[in-house]
């Protein structure tokens, strides 16, 4: 009985609990698109190249159907990348980074992002220990400033 309190306790605190492993989740008090333009500023800052947007909404839009707003921000650091892949190129699959923003039906902007150290494990990289951190500071700071009021 003890176990499913626990779970549900863990479930309800932690952030993003939607049910998807790996993936960090905050609220922006900015709409989409500011939330993305102030995370392209911060990326860009911290020397991220952005390799691409895509708005899920207008292509959703292209086929006839409606999404509220949705933009996915891809970027990344070569050098950084580079190293997880020598470990494992199965990661290759999960990089480069992604942000993604969407509104939800309430009208509240989601930031979320795929957690480094869940990556590693997923792809059993446990040799890049430093990196992975360095690099789970470096989203958290970087969406801490795409959301700051």
């Amino acid at each position: 009985m003890k176990k499913p309190l626990l779970l549900l306790a863990l479930l309800l605190i932690l952030p993003g609990a939607r049910g998807a492993q790996g993936l960090i989740e905050i609220t922006s008090p900015h709409d989409v698109p500011t939330t993305v333009a102030r995370l392209k500023e911060a990326v860009r800052a911290a020397g991220f190249k952005i390799l691409a947007t895509l708005d899920h909404a207008r292509a959703a839009e292209g086929a006839g159907l409606e999404l509220r707003p949705e933009k996915l921000l891809i970027f990344g650091k070569p050098k950084a990348g580079t190293l997880l892949m020598q470990s494992s190129p199965t990661i290759g699959i999960d990089l480069p980074m992604k942000y993604l923003v969407w509104e939800d039906a309430a009208g509240q902007t989601h930031l979320a992002w795929n957690d480094p150290a869940w990556l590693a494990a997923r792809h059993g990289i446990a040799d890049k220990t430093a990196l992975v951190k360095k690099m789970q500071g470096a989203l958290k700071k970087l969406a801490g400033q795409a959301v700051a009021p």
